[in-house]
């Protein structure tokens, strides 16, 4: 959900540097380390045949690729940054977001592909709250972004199919859950009321589903419910830590992030995770990556191509700890 927002603009090189770093790692708060010696894989997998294309290795800390409607490129951040990045050129180039310069990695592009919701920490804003993300929306190509939702803590997570309603994880009275809101700001609406984490709330392309993670079993698992909140349904029962579904456009589909531990309500940066596929209708679920070194950032937000049979994400290596990619 989050990740730390820097000021400064990365350093795009394509190379990698042998270096020593550490990090410190934390949910809900700041990487306070220097992300900028992690080596970022964005990569591609073709759910199918299992093949993994490594778009860019970069030396940076890249996040949380969309799928570009143009089917050429991915949408990322980088230190607070936006970027379109460019199959073909593997080139990064910055989209212009105005004053929103402190993004994490939840974003993503309309059903009619004309708008892009980000989620930026304003630190203007007068809560006292350490974190204050607020979601926004603005032109696609990139512009001044326009606030739709009012209160502090607010991560974007999806679009309802008519383009009407923005779906997210909020902190609110010291608990995260789903909500909903229109895209002209206004009273947000609460979907799910459990103690503990709610997050990573995205709308089927069918409008019938919201699916979400959730930790009211206990346990972070896959869930979903109608678009009121209702009828809420446990999808995955299995001790891996389950996060961020994305159902596919063609509605076959669901894609997640599963953590290989424990990892109770945190989703951490730097944990062994794989990307697990549910097929929608028969509730079968597969394994579509080998285990590998990720976690935030990987697939936050939804990264299906258009024909429903590729997944955008990012693996990760951090040199001191000799783990491969």
């Amino acid at each position: 959900m989050l990740s730390t927002p820097k000021n400064q603009k990365p350093s795009l090189r394509i190379r990698v540097i042998n270096t020593t770093i550490f990090l410190i790692l934390c949910s809900f708060q700041t990487f306070a380390a220097s992300l900028s010696d992690t080596i970022s894989y964005v990569q591609v997998v073709d759910i199918f045949s299992g093949k993994i294309d490594t778009i860019l290795e970069i030396q940076a800390h890249v996040e949380a690729p969309n799928w570009h409607p143009d089917n050429q490129s991915l949408i990322l951040n980088s230190y607070g940054r936006l970027y379109q990045l460019h199959f073909q050129t593997q080139k990064l180039v910055e989209i212009p977001t105005g004053f929103a310069t402190s993004c994490n990695n939840d974003h993503g592009i309309s059903p009619d592909h004309k708008w892009l919701a980000i989620s930026h920490n304003d630190a203007s804003d007068p809560s006292p709250k350490p974190y204050k993300s607020v979601i926004y929306i603005l032109p696609l190509e990139g512009g001044i972004p326009r606030r739709v939702t009012s209160e502090v803590m607010s991560f974007w997570h999806g679009w309802s199919p008519d383009g009407q309603f923005l779906t997210y994880c909020a902190e609110r009275n010291g608990n995260y859950d789903v909500y909903k809101i229109n895209v002209d700001g206004g009273a947000e609406i609460r979907l799910t009321t459990a103690e503990g984490l709610d997050d990573g709330p995205e709308y089927s392309s069918d409008g019938a589903y919201i699916y979400y993670n959730s930790y009211q079993s206990g346990h972070m698992q896959i869930w979903r419910m109608r678009d009121d909140g209702s009828h809420q349904e446990q999808l995955t029962f299995d001790s891996n830590s389950n996060w961020f579904p994305h159902p596919s456009p063609d509605n076959q589909w669901l894609v997640y992030i599963a953590y290989t531990s424990d990892e109770k309500q945190q989703h951490l940066f730097g944990k062994n995770v794989k990307l697990r596929l549910m097929h929608l209708k028969t509730k079968e679920i597969r394994d579509i990556t080998p285990v590998f070194f990720g976690g935030q950032g990987t697939i936050n937000v939804p990264s299906w191509n258009p024909e429903s049979t590729k997944v955008a994400f990012v693996s990760y290596r951090i040199q001191s700890n000799h783990l491969n990619r």
